[in-house]
Formats: C-alpha cells, structure tokens, sequence
C-alpha cells in the first residue's frame, strides 16, 4: 500500500508527467502509459481530462458562470449585481457566489496587476450602496490579503485593516445578512482577534445563519491549532456543531474538516485513516451526504473532502459514486491546497479508478 501514497505525492510534485493512468495488480497500484490493454481508463467512466476541470467552483452553478462570463467579457458590473439581488440573503449560494465573485477579480488583478478585475473597481466607484457590490469588494480585499502577502507582514495586516472596514460598511448596507461577518471570520484569523471578540463576531453570524455550513467553515480555521485554538478546541467547535444540527444539516460533516485541519504532516500509510476518529468522521459526513438535500451548494465540498478519506480506507466504490457527482469541478478543499487543483484531483481520481477495477469494478457494475 506504501507505493499508492508514494505514487500521489510524486504525481503532485511532478505535475510535468502530463495524464496519469494507472492499474493494480498483486504489487500495487502502479502506472503505466495510456492506452496499455490492463491500465485503468477514467475516459470509460466518464471523466473528464485534466485540463477540462472547473477550478472556480466546486460545483456546477450554471447562473453564475454565464454572468461571470458576461461580466469578464464586457467589465460589466450590473449583471452580477443583479444576481446577487435575487439571491438569498441567508443561504450558502449567495456566500459562494460573493466569493466566486471576488476570486474572479482577484485573479484577473494577479494576470494583469493594476488593470485586472476593473469591473469591481467601477462596481464599488458607481454603485457604494449596493450591497451586493459592497459584499464582493469586502470579501476581494480579503482574498487579496492571503494571497498577495505573507501572513504577519505590514501588507498583510493594512489590507486586512481596510477589509474589515469594508465588511462593517457592508453589514450597514444589508442589516440582516450574514455575508459581511463571514467575510470577517477571515480577517479575525488573520488579526488575530481574542477568544472574545472572535467570539463575538461569530454571534452575529449565527444570530443572522445559525446553520450556515461555509462560515461555520470559516470559523474552524480560527480554532484550530496553527491559528488561534487548538486540536481540542477545534474538534470542540466541530462535534458541538454537528450534535445541534437538524435532520439534512451538512454540520453533521463538520468534525471531517476539523480532522482534515488537525491531520499529521506527513500521512504515510493506512494507519491514520483507519483509527477510530477519522472513522467515526468519515461516518458521520457520509450520513450527513446522504440526509442533505440534493440541492444543497455545500454539497458537493464535503463529497470533494471524502474522496481523499474514502481512498485512504480503500473504500474504493463509495469513492466512486461520488467521483461521479463531482468530476468537472474541484474548486473545494483538498485539491485547492495544491499549486494546481485540477491536477491533484484527477491524480486522486485516476487512483480510484484504479482501486475499484482492482476489485473487480467497472463502467457496468457502477451504480449512479
């Protein structure tokens, strides 16, 4: 079993090797070249190639990538405000799609520095008492903090300062939606806000979206041991969550992303993967995968998150089945860690495929 985790982290270090194709016999799962008569075809499935993943979402939302299209193409900002208007203010989508929003401009700024995301600028210039507007800006100068400077360094504390002005700007503009605190739950992690204060933020997300699954999210990286808490107060903050949560609730996955943050280093072997925690994890988001609603937009970042456990525990069909509701798409975690998602998930997908012929599964025997 060794080779299998050598073969994903070379396959992740030595992206250059191009598409990677795989079987297994008595010796392991090995690769070989495409088009070889035993290697494991993810074309047979229905896969997509590499290069056709999805890196902006993780999961499809056909609505807004056809304003995002419109948007990019014509700098454009009125098509995206008015998706956001008719997108409610409590739900998860309204959240993700203020970030794919932001993330777009974001990118499009580190393509073309000083010219890139101009429609949110002319959103923001034009439109300060859109909410939706004030929203995506908030949550851009977030981004921009994380991803353009080092965390700790001036620069990344001054635009962190401006962000959280930004989210209490547009709190005022939009009284009882949660977005702008979310947004905060990011700059409080990156300040370094006290036990208190973290605190009372997060009371204002939870009095306005108790149930809300992304900040919730957002709130467990705050409490886990490389931030401001610990291994024991983030599965606190995980398992109390998932034990309130109501028939459907996706809370109930919430102690997987609390194992996942607290997982060793370097995972080398099964033995992480089959103990008692990661087990009982593991259990508990595929109750909560099968409860939720199929509609949910959480949905699909807790099925992402279970492929990597599932394949651990050489769970190989339950992988399966879910590989085939997400393929296409894998801007979620585990593959976003990664310098290039699309190639850590498909090297992920391919050894599934993999696994579950060597288990005598194929296109026939895959239950949809």
């Amino acid at each position: 079993m060794e080779i299998l985790w050598f073969l994903i982290a070379l396959g992740l270090i030595f992206g250059v090797l191009g598409p990677f194709v795989f079987r297994r016999r008595a010796g392991g799962i090995r690769q070989v070249a495409p088009g070889s008569p035993d290697a494991a075809d993810p074309a047979a499935y229905g896969f997509l190639r590499q290069e056709e993943q999805d890196v902006r979402l993780p999961g499809p939302d056909r609505d807004l990538l056809d304003v995002l299209d419109v948007v990019q193409a014509t700098q454009d900002w009125r098509a995206a405000s008015q998706l956001l208007k008719g997108t409610e203010q409590q739900g998860e989508l309204r959240w993700q799609r203020v970030q794919a929003f932001a993330g777009a401009a974001s990118l499009e700024l580190a393509e073309k520095p000083g010219v890139g995301g101009a429609w949110l600028r002319s959103w923001h210039a034009e439109a300060p008492k859109d909410a939706g507007g004030a929203q995506v800006y908030a949550e851009f100068l977030v981004q921009q903090a994380w991803r353009s400077s080092t965390a700790g360094s001036d620069d990344f504390r001054v635009i962190l300062e401006e962000a959280r002005k930004a989210c209490e700007e547009a709190a005022l503009l939009a009284p009882g939606d949660p977005v702008p605190y979310i947004s905060q739950l990011a700059v409080a992690r990156g300040l370094g806000y006290s036990h208190e204060e973290f605190d009372q933020l997060w009371a204002k997300v939870i009095d306005r979206a108790p149930e809300h699954m992304g900040a919730h999210l957002a709130a467990l990286h705050y409490w886990c041991e490389k931030w401001h808490g610990s291994r024991v107060e983030a599965d606190h903050f995980a398992t109390t969550a998932a034990a309130r949560a109501p028939q459907g609730s996706l809370l109930a996955a919430l102690p997987l992303f609390a194992v996942f943050e607290n997982r060793p280093e370097i995972v080398v072997g099964v033995d992480f993967y089959r103990t008692a925690v990661v087990s009982k994890a593991v259990d508990g988001a595929m109750y909560a995968v099968h409860s939720a609603r199929v509609d949910d937009p959480m949905l699909a970042h807790v099925r992402h998150l279970l492929i990597e456990f599932l394949m651990g525990q050489e769970r190989w069909a339950e992988a399966m089945r879910l590989l085939v509701k997400v393929d296409g798409y894998v801007g979620a975690l585990p593959w976003t860690l990664r310098d290039d998602p699309a190639l850590a998930y498909t090297v992920h997908r391919n050894l599934v495929v993999a696994g579950y012929e060597s288990d005598g599964g194929s296109p026939a025997t895959l239950s949809r």
